[in-house]
């Protein structure tokens, strides 16, 4: 629809859903879960700024993720937001910045839905046979349409992205941009896959395994071997068969997330057969054939481990053996060398913001100067102020004489007096900051205010805060009750 008109609600819904642009439909259609209000976030999002329009590098994190899908020709697009007030801000972003680019439509869904529920509330708008799922977090270089490509090649039910493990925390050079110095990677997930690494045989939260861990016998049989993985992580790019998505969505309601409850069942029941019922199943069936089922069980499994070097995994189930009730779970396996990081803590906004202006730069869509910095022509500098490395100073910002700026991310239109020393941290538009400050691993959000002499260390200041004069803080957060 036109930008200056309101967007229409469809039927009476769960959810509205409006069209800021239109170009040429694609078959496989792409669904970005844009999140709301992140409460994971706070106080960096706020009613005016949701998470989907965070900055990187003074860009919208959807920017990237649009981007990333316009590059691999993906451009029919649903991007379900919570809340109808972040989904009009998000929608009013996308018509000003993708006009005659992509087929965008808006949908707002209830707050705190989870992905699962985001999905069932537009249920109804998904048409293709099949719905490639992308976090609106995400800044990658990895194509998300190589997971659709090795999805449509074994028609799967699903077919997860997993990449390396994100390194996170502070650059050699110091400052931490977050509480921990050595804080680790949040709870590891671990994921058994085939020999051949195709298809998806195990996966759960680190934190969720115990001393015994149970894996189902029929996948172990099927596979003849598993490898367990500590140093991938589900990416949260999925693809799905749209049939199978929407009946595990219609018949469990009380699933919430698509990592956590979807993903984890369709692999859990990705064999689900008869021939592989163990006895305690057999026997509460009081059929009167429970030995000659199992019998054919141990001749069914003597067969299948006695193929447990076969080509492939799915060769094995797909031998007859009741292939109703089986499906493919697979996995596409990024090359380490690529980058990937979702937007999900603040570290992790310090990291991304860090990475787009140093070592990923090539994903900020910035020409560098000979400094390997990025200083916008109407920006001001005082007299004996540099701005080094790594660094980006928006638009129309001004910075007093004698400050010094390392690492840092400055956004538009904000007035930084005299010697202030500003390192790994990043100041959003329109800040203000009093001559003498010192920040350091610290965000400051729009129209912020730090008056004189406040030294800060690893702390976040809420938008249009004011932070007092004279001040030093560590690891604190400014923010309205």
């Amino acid at each position: 629809q036109n930008q200056n008109q309101n967007p229409r609600k469809l039927e009476t819904s769960p959810c509205f859903l409006f069209t800021v642009n239109s170009v040429a439909k694609m078959d496989f259609q792409v669904v970005i879960l844009a999140g709301g209000f992140s409460s994971t976030l706070f106080p960096l999002v706020s009613k005016e700024v949701p998470k989907a329009l965070l900055p990187v590098a003074n860009r919208p994190v959807l920017s990237y993720v649009l981007d990333l899908l316009e590059s691999n020709n993906l451009k029919d697009l649903i991007v379900v937001v919570e809340g109808e007030d972040a989904a009009l801000k998000v929608g009013g972003w996308i018509s000003s910045a993708c006009v005659d680019r992509l087929h965008v439509e808006v949908a707002a869904v209830a707050e705190n839905v989870g992905t699962a529920g985001a999905l069932r509330a537009i249920a109804h708008h998904l048409t293709a046979k099949d719905i490639l799922i992308v976090s609106g977090d995400i800044v990658s270089d990895i194509p998300p349409g190589a997971v659709a490509a090795t999805h449509r090649r074994h028609d799967a039910a699903v077919t997860a992205m997993l990449c390396a493990q994100p390194v996170s925390g502070p650059s050699e050079s110091g400052g931490s941009g977050g509480k921990d110095k050595t804080k680790k990677p949040a709870c590891e997930d671990i994921i058994g896959l085939d020999s051949w690494k195709q298809f998806l045989l195990y996966i759960a939260k680190g934190t969720e395994i115990k001393k015994d861990t149970r894996v189902k016998k029929s996948i172990l049989c099927a596979a003849g071997k598993m490898e367990l993985r500590s140093d991938l992580v589900d990416s949260h790019i999925y693809a799905f068969k749209r049939s199978v998505l929407q009946k595990v969505l219609d018949q469990k309601p009380a699933f919430r997330s698509l990592k956590q409850d979807v993903l984890p069942y369709l692999v859990r029941t990705q064999l689900r057969s008869d021939v592989f019922s163990d006895q305690s199943n057999v026997e509460e069936n009081g059929n009167g054939n429970g030995k000659n089922n199992m019998q054919n069980n141990e001749v069914v499994l003597s067969q299948i481990l006695s193929n447990a070097s076969s080509p492939s995994f799915h060769q094995v189930y797909e031998s007859g053996l009741d292939s109703r009730k089986t499906h493919k779970c697979c996995v596409y396996i990024a090359d380490e060398s690529k980058y990937f990081v979702r937007l999900n803590s603040i570290q992790a906004f310090m990291d991304v913001n860090r990475d787009v202006i140093g070592d990923a730069n090539h994903l900020s869509g910035y020409s560098f100067s000979a400094h390997h910095n990025i200083v916008h022509p109407s920006a001001e500098l005082g007299s004996k102020t540099t701005v080094g490395p790594h660094c980006m100073l928006g638009e129309g910002s001004q910075v007093g004489d004698k400050c010094s700026v390392k690492r840092s991310v400055i956004g538009r239109h904000c007035r930084i007096g005299s010697n202030v020393k500003i390192v790994n941290s990043v100041v959003m538009d329109h800040a203000t900051i009093g001559d003498g400050c010192s920040i350091q691993g610290s965000v400051i959000c729009s129209n912020a205010q730090l008056q004189e002499r406040v030294t800060l260390r690893d702390c976040q200041v809420e938008a249009g805060y004011i932070v007092c004069v004279g001040g030093e803080h560590k690891g604190e957060t400014f923010a309205r009750k």
